[in-house]
Order: structure tokens, then C-alpha cells, then sequence
């Protein structure tokens, strides 16, 4: 994920796919988006505006795509989060560039906030 970010506003959308190879040749011929591999398992993609993600690092789920939300501060936002009665789905982790977690709001949805590498 490239850091582009604002402070608590969606950043990245990230698909879990079966094939980067089929969903760059789909997105890239039908919408013009281009791509930035890192890896077997992601690929960056832009559209000019908003940056996502391909990844075949965890299965399709159903109910679409991951939101990804960027905040300066990772562990103020996982404490206001929790403090607000979600509950976190998937602990901080690193990856190149950044640590991110994962939450479940209350309504059930899962979403991730990340922050760069400093």
C-alpha cells in the first residue's frame, strides 16, 4: 500500500482473488486500471484516484471487498475502536510498508486500519 493516506479515511480496497493474473487482465481492460506487483500474492492497483489491493493471501469472501482505513496513530485507533465495541478480528501484523489490523464493526462488517512504517 503506497502511503497516501489521511488520518481515519478510507485509504485501500483490497479484493481477495483466485487469479491476479485474471483480475488485472479484467479490471485493467474494462476500467484502464494500472497495477504494481509486490510479490506471488499482491498487487497494487490504482485508477487514478483510490488505491486497492489483489491478493490470493486468504480465500474470496463472500460480501466483497476489505475497506482499508489509514490512521497516524494505529494503537490510539485500535483503543478508540475497541472503546467503541468492536472487536478486533485479526491482531496488528506487519507487511512491507506498514502494520495494519483487522475489526469487526457492530453491524458485523469487517474492516482494517493501517499505518506506515515510521
Amino acid at each position: 500500500m503506497s502511503h497516501r493516506g489521511t488520518d481515519r479515511q478510507i485509504d485501500n480496497i483490497e479484493f481477495n482473488v483466485g487469479d491476479i493474473a485474471r483480475s488485472k487482465k479484467f479490471y485493467g481492460s474494462v476500467f484502464g486500471w494500472t497495477f504494481t506487483d509486490y510479490g506471488p500474492t499482491y498487487t497494487e492497483f490504482t485508477d487514478g484516484r483510490l488505491t486497492g489491493g489483489f491478493t490470493t493471501g486468504e480465500a474470496v469472501r463472500p460480501g466483497g471487498p476489505l475497506v482499508i482505513l489509514y490512521a497516524d496513530d494505529l494503537a490510539e485507533t485500535q483503543r478508540r475502536i475497541e472503546n467503541a465495541g468492536a472487536t478486533i478480528s485479526r491482531a496488528v501484523f506487519s507487511f512491507p510498508g506498514g502494520q495494519r489490523f483487522h475489526f469487526i464493526d457492530p453491524d458485523g462488517y469487517e474492516l482494517a486500519v493501517w499505518s506506515a512504517a515510521t
